[in-house]
C-alpha cells in the first residue's frame, strides 16, 4: 500500500509525478557499462496519474522505471501500471480516489471498489514478474513490455493482502510472505504463507497480532519466521472520525513474533522492547539460540502524527542502522536493540545470495551530515558483517539517490563481488542517471553512468533480473 522511508526532511523536488511514458532504446553511457551486466533493473515507485485532493504520494499509481543493459548498451521504457483504479481514472479523466484507497465523493456509480496501485516493488519469482504493494495481492507484469497481466493468487491458494516485502530463500527458491489487515481494514490479523521454487502455494495461514500495526517488512532466517509489530497503530474508530487511521503510539510498546519456519502461528512466542518503528530489514541469520536482525530503525516514526494530530519529533524520526538480538533460550522475552552507526540512512541491501543467513557486506542509501536536508538520500554506505563502514560515497550537494541493488558478478563470484545499480537524481539538470557502482568500492564513485534526458521520480524498490 505504501512505502514509508526516510525521506522526512528529504529535499521534495523530485517527488512530483511525470507525465508520460516512453521508450529511448539508446541512451548515453559515461565510462564503461561492465559486459557481465546484461539484464534489467526494474523500479517501481508513486507516480499519480491525476492529483487528488487530501491523497498522499504514498498512494499514487505506482509506475515502472525498466533499465535493460545488454553488452556495454542501456536502453529505458516506463510505464504505468494499469490497475483497475488506475484505467478507470484514465477513462474518466479525473481522480476518483483520495488515500487508502478510498473512493472521492462523486466517483460515477459503477466504479470499481479497487484503489490498489501495485507502486511498492518489484520482484522476479517463479517466472513471474510481480508488482507488490501491501494492500492488494501481487499484480503480474510481462517482462520487457511492462503490461499489466492481472492479479496473481497462485489459483485462488491466497487472498487479501500481500506484502511488498516477500523473502526468497536463496537455498530452496521458496517465497515467504506475510500480509497486514488480513482481517480487513486496521485489524490486528496477518497471514503469512509460502511459495516453492515452482510458483506452488505450499501455505496460508493467520494469526491475531497484539494490536493493529502498519507492518511493512518482516524477518526471516534459515528456521524462523519474525513478525515486527510497532507502534504505528491502525483503528478503525479513529478514522470513522476523521482522526488519522494510522498514528504513532509509543505507549504500545514494540513486538516481535517468533515462529519456526516449520511451525505454526500457535507457537509464536512473542518479544518486547522500547518502542520504535522500523520500515526496512537488512539482513537476519541464526547463531546457536540467538537471532541477529540488521534494521534501519527509528526512534520515532516519520510522517506519522501521534492521535491527536501531533507531530512526531523530526530529530527522532530518521532511522539509523540498528541490530536487534533476540536470545531464544527462554532467559528473557526482551530483545536488545544496538545502533551501529549514526549516520540517516535507509534502503539496506546484501548480496541475496546470502538472505537469511550470516552476511559480510552489505549498502544502504544514506544521508551527507554536514548538509542542512540531512534527512535527504544522496550517498551510498558498504558495511561489513559487523556493522563497521568499508566504504562510503556522497554524491554533489542537492543530487539524491535511490535503493542501491547489487547485482553478483556471475553465479560463481565471491559475496559481494558485483555492482550496485541506482537511480540519481540531477538537481541542477532535473533528470536521472542510472550509477552502476563497484559494489566493494563505492568511494571510488560510479564505474558508468546511463543518462536519461527526463528524471525519474523519487521512488521505492527494485530489482535485478538477469538474462536467460
Amino acid at each position: 500500500m505504501l512505502d514509508q522511508v526516510a525521506t522526512t526532511n528529504a529535499a521534495r523536488d523530485n517527488l512530483a509525478p511525470i507525465p508520460m511514458e516512453c521508450d529511448a532504446p539508446h541512451l548515453k553511457v559515461s565510462g564503461e557499462l561492465p559486459r557481465e551486466l546484461n539484464g534489467t533493473l526494474y523500479r517501481n515507485g508513486p507516480n499519480p496519474q491525476f492529483e487528488a485532493p487530501g491523497a498522499h504520494w504514498f498512494f499514487g499509481d505506482g509506475m515502472l522505471h525498466a533499465f535493460h543493459l545488454e553488452n556495454g548498451r542501456a536502453s529505458y521504457r516506463n510505464r504505468w501500471v494499469r490497475t483497475p483504479k488506475w484505467l478507470a481514472e484514465h477513462d474518466a479523466g479525473r481522480a476518483l480516489f483520495g488515500g487508502f484507497g478510498r473512493k472521492l465523493p462523486g466517483a460515477p456509480a459503477g466504479t470499481t471498489d479497487d484503489g490498489g496501485v501495485a507502486n511498492t516493488n518489484i520482484i522476479f519469482h517463479a517466472g513471474k514478474l510481480l508488482a507488490l504493494e501491501e494492500g492488494h495481492l501481487p499484480t503480474d507484469i510481462e517482462p520487457g513490455t511492462l503490461n499489466r497481466l492481472g492479479y496473481c493468487d497462485y489459483k485462488g491458494a491466497i487472498k487479501g493482502p500481500f506484502t511488498a516485502h516477500p523473502k526468497i530463500d536463496p537455498v530452496t527458491g521458496e517465497m515467504v510472505f506475510f500480509g497486514y489487515n488480513a482481517g480487513g481494514p486496521l485489524t490486528p490479523a496477518l497471514s503469512f504463507g509460502s511459495v516453492n521454487a515452482s510458483g506452488v502455494v505450499t501455505r496460508f495461514d493467520r494469526f491475531d497480532a497484539p494490536y493493529a500495526s502498519m507492518v511493512h517488512d518482516f524477518i526471516v532466517t534459515e528456521n524462523h519466521l519474525l513478525f515486527p509489530i510497532l507502534p504505528v497503530t491502525g483503528s478503525m474508530e479513529r478514522a470513522m472520525r476523521g482522526k488519522p487511521p494510522y498514528a504513532w503510539e509509543p505507549e504500545k510498546g514494540a513486538y516481535v513474533g517468533v515462529m519456526k519456519r516449520n511451525g505454526s502461528a500457535k507457537d509464536l512466542v512473542w518479544f518486547r522492547a522500547e518502542s520504535c518503528y522500523v520500515f526496512h530489514v537488512m539482513n537476519a541469520w541464526e547463531e546457536g539460540n540467538r537471532i541477529i536482525a540488521d534494521v534501519m530503525q527509528f526512534e520515532e516514526a516519520p510522517l506519522f502524527s501521534h492521535p491527536d494530530g501531533s507531530k512526531t519529533d523530526p530529530q527522532k524520526s530518521r532511522a539509523r542502522y540498528c541490530r536487534w538480538t533476540f536470545d531464544l533460550a527462554g532467559n528473557t522475552d526482551r530483545f536488545t536493540q544496538t545502533y551501529l552507526d549514526d549516520l540517516t540512512g535507509e534502503f539496506p541491501r546484501i548480496d541475496d545470495r546470502r538472505a537469511g543467513q550470516a552476511n559480510s557486506h552489505g549498502w544502504y542509501a544514506c544521508a551527507n551530515p554536514d548538509l542542512p536536508t540531512f534527512g535527504a538520500l544522496s550517498g551510498i554506505v558498504h558495511v561489513d558483517g559487523k556493522g563497521k563502514r568499508l566504504g562510503h560515497y556522497l554524491l554533489p550537494a542537492g543530487d539524491t539517490i535511490s535503493e542501491p541493488v547489487f547485482v553478483e558478478r556471475g553465479p560463481d563470484a565471491a559475496e559481494g563481488d558485483g555492482w550496485l545499480l541506482s537511480a540519481v537524481w540531477r538537481a541542477r539538470e532535473n533528470r536521472s542517471d542510472l550509477a552502476v557502482f563497484n559494489a566493494q568500492d563505492v568511494e571510488s564513485g560510479p564505474v558508468a553512468l546511463v543518462h536519461l534526458g527526463h528524471r525519474v521520480p523519487d521512488g521505492f524498490h527494485g530489482n535485478w533480473v538477469g538474462a536467460e
